[in-house]
């Protein structure tokens, strides 16, 4: 089975967006390179940081996230973004009218149950959980093997934590990847178990 991977770009301070769920600069590492990072002709990055995040996007077979951002995305028009080739929504809510069946998105009520299904169809690739609320709750639960932060130089104040509304103490090891970007440090920890 592929590892459990928490993941999203994220200011110093700890958040995933503002207080009205925009991401203000957080993704600016992602066009400010001279690498295409994918085809879209949109996503430039560093040599390095292409380096790190291609080898990582290349490894996720499913990518787990919550109600909120499938809402707020539209449901990326029923295509997984980045290529992925399935998405899992954590939702206690039957999925929209009208939404095509085809569409390699399942809708699943609680963590558990969505990491199983999304480990079900990944194999041995990794699973990505969107950090935030329904990260949160996947670590909260023991299910995540691993962090990925991309740090960007910006302090928020308030806003979405990366880490949701976990509210007790989850020991992670030393990172073993620090890769420093344009405008963003990549960094990786495995959770301590």
């Amino acid at each position: 089975m592929g590892k459990v991977v928490m993941y999203s770009s994220v200011s110093v301070d700890g958040f995933i967006a503002d207080g009205n769920d925009q991401p203000g600069p957080l993704f600016d590492w992602l066009v400010s390179g001279d690498v295409p990072l994918d085809g879209s002709g949109v996503l430039n990055v560093s040599q390095t940081s292409y380096d790190y995040t291609r080898a990582y996007w290349d490894e996720i077979g499913v990518t787990i996230a919550g109600r909120r951002v499938f809402d707020m995305t539209d449901g990326w028009d029923g295509k997984p973004p980045s290529g992925i080739e399935h998405m899992i929504v954590v939702t206690h809510r039957p999925k929209p009218q009208g939404w095509d069946p085809a569409a390699p998105f399942h809708f699943v009520d609680g963590v558990e149950a969505a990491v199983a299904k999304a480990q079900e169809l990944a194999g041995d690739r990794i699973v990505e959980v969107a950090a935030g609320d329904v990260g949160g709750q996947v670590l909260a639960a023991g299910l995540v093997d691993e962090v990925r932060m991309d740090v960007v130089p910006v302090v928020f104040g308030s806003g979405r934590r990366y880490f949701g509304s976990v509210d007790a103490q989850h020991l992670l090891e030393d990172p073993d990847v620090v890769i420093q970007g344009n405008r963003v440090l990549h960094l990786r920890y495995r959770v301590r178990r």
